[in-house]
């Protein structure tokens, strides 16, 4: 049963169905209530009618039930005092009457009124077994329903007369009620079954039109999920139409929510492939920059192989070999930094003298580079920042030693700190424009020819890396004659 309404389709069709089932189901029951109260009152008020009338018929302790007009002559013959219990009644009325008085030997009697010849109402006597029921009933003068053998339903009253000599009886079938009740229900029933006949088929045609549109935005779906997104450059331009992304309508809200999706993978798909170029060309890069010192280390070896007995060959080649030895050594660490600082591994964490770090920073460049300006500007008070104090000094060092290989002599290089930082500016040509946007990607450098004298293009990138290891940011904005990084640290 749940794989046959699995679809939202019958599912809706089904629900709809079962709404107008339960409403017309309702609304019948309701009616047929209704009309049966309203018929019911109207067949209570003809018993007390038939009761009153018969209540008239005259009475007296010597005046015998056998003799009663209508025991032995028809109605609508007159009785005493011309009354005619009769009179007025619809075929089916039934009366009847019970002696009361101990002194009288008397039967009760009662007659049902009938369909006699040409169409004139005659009368028949009720059987002992029917007056024994209706004398079982209480003498208050209310309506009740009772089963009378051979006779069917009734609705009968019962009361004494005024001298209390004898009780009267009048009753109606319940036929006529019933037979409308019952032709109620069928025919509300046969509505019934035939109004969620239509609603189906109605509601069937209805709900696939509505939700034609949310067909409409399965298939872009399914059409970027056919796409190829485990590799490569990828750009997903499938969206869906504008006019199924109309907030205010339950389809618009997931056509929208979908483009939405769609925009962020397309995103995400073109940051991971640039991730993976990066890693590519970080992968070339770092290759390339070991190569060199291994080959510049071959060769020199293969030198001194060949010339044992050339001592000066040899001593060369020993400091070549030392040399790129050393470079390779501090650029696998370098890598091995920011391998570490990738993986989220925390520094440690102490209050750090920024003010004597920078003093020290500045002091070192000035023996390095005495042909440039060194500036250091400090506030009064002694500035102190948490975090790892061997490399924020290495981020101040890097800072300083680009500003002195990249710049000309006679460039004013100034230290400024702040409570939150420091900020390290030049007066030099600046980054090239090109080169802005990338210079803390690894491996970035000016020179398209990797000469290696500039270094391997990883200073900034371990700034960066150390400042974000931080919690810091570190921002460039350099033009001709005014270059400034600004570290800021947590």
């Amino acid at each position: 049963m749940r794989g046959r309404f699995a679809s939202l389709t019958s599912r809706l069709v089904v629900t709809a169905v079962a709404l107008v089932l339960a409403t017309s189901v309702l609304i019948g029951v309701v009616t047929a209530l209704t009309v049966k109260t309203y018929l019911g009152g109207q067949l209570d008020d003809d018993v007390r009618a038939a009761l009153q009338r018969a209540e008239r018929v005259p009475s007296s302790p010597f005046f015998g039930l056998d003799q009663l007009p209508f025991a032995e002559e028809p109605p609508g013959d007159g009785g005493p005092d011309g009354d005619d219990p009769g009179r007025g009644q619809s075929v089916g009325t039934l009366t009847a009457f019970f002696e009361q008085y101990a002194d009288y030997d008397a039967d009760p009697t009662g007659t049902l009124l009938t369909q006699g010849q040409r169409g004139r109402p005659g009368d028949s006597n009720l059987s002992e077994e029917v007056l024994d029921r209706i004398d079982e009933l209480p003498a208050d003068g209310t309506p009740r329903k009772l089963d009378l053998p051979g006779l069917g339903s009734y609705r009968i009253a019962v009361s004494e007369t005024s001298t209390g000599s004898y009780k009267v009886a009048a009753g109606l079938p319940t036929d006529d009620v019933d037979g409308v009740v019952t032709t109620l229900i069928s025919t509300e029933a046969l509505l019934i079954l035939l109004g969620a006949m239509m609603a189906a088929v109605a509601g069937r045609s209805v709900v696939r039109r509505q939700l034609r549109p949310l067909t409409e935005v399965a298939e872009t779906a399914h059409s970027v999920a056919e796409l190829p997104l485990d590799s490569g450059e990828i750009g997903v331009t499938e969206r869906v139409p504008a006019h199924l992304t109309d907030v205010r309508t339950e389809v618009g809200q997931v056509g929208a929510a979908l483009n939405t999706l769609l925009a962020h993978v397309e995103t995400s798909l073109d940051a991971r492939h640039a991730s993976e170029q990066r890693v590519r060309q970080f992968v070339a890069d770092a290759s390339h920059e070991l190569r060199t010192p291994l080959t510049t280390i071959a060769g020199y070896t293969e030198l001194a192989r060949r010339r044992p007995d050339d001592s000066a060959a040899g001593a060369m080649a020993l400091a070549k070999v030392e040399e790129e030895s050393a470079r390779m050594t501090a650029l696998v660490e370098d890598l091995l930094l920011l391998a570490r600082l990738d993986s989220g591994r925390p520094l440690e964490r102490e209050d750090v003298d920024l003010t004597r770090l920078l003093v020290e920073a500045v002091s070192d460049a000035r023996v390095l580079a005495p042909e440039h300006q060194w500036r250091l500007e400090l506030p009064e008070d002694v500035v102190e920042v948490p975090g790892d104090a061997l490399r924020l000094h290495q981020v101040v060092t890097n800072l300083l030693t680009n500003a002195r290989k990249y710049t000309p002599p006679g460039t004013t290089v100034t230290v400024t700190a702040r409570p939150d930082g420091f900020t390290v500016h030049d007066d030099g040509p600046g980054f090239p424009p090109e080169i802005a946007p990338h210079a803390f990607e690894r491996f970035a450098r000016a020179d398209a020819g990797r000469n290696r004298a500039g270094g391997v293009g990883l200073g900034l990138a371990l700034v960066e890396a150390i400042t974000a290891a931080h919690g810091g940011t570190v921002r460039l904005s350099s033009e001709p004659g005014d270059t400034r990084i600004d570290v800021r640290l947590g």
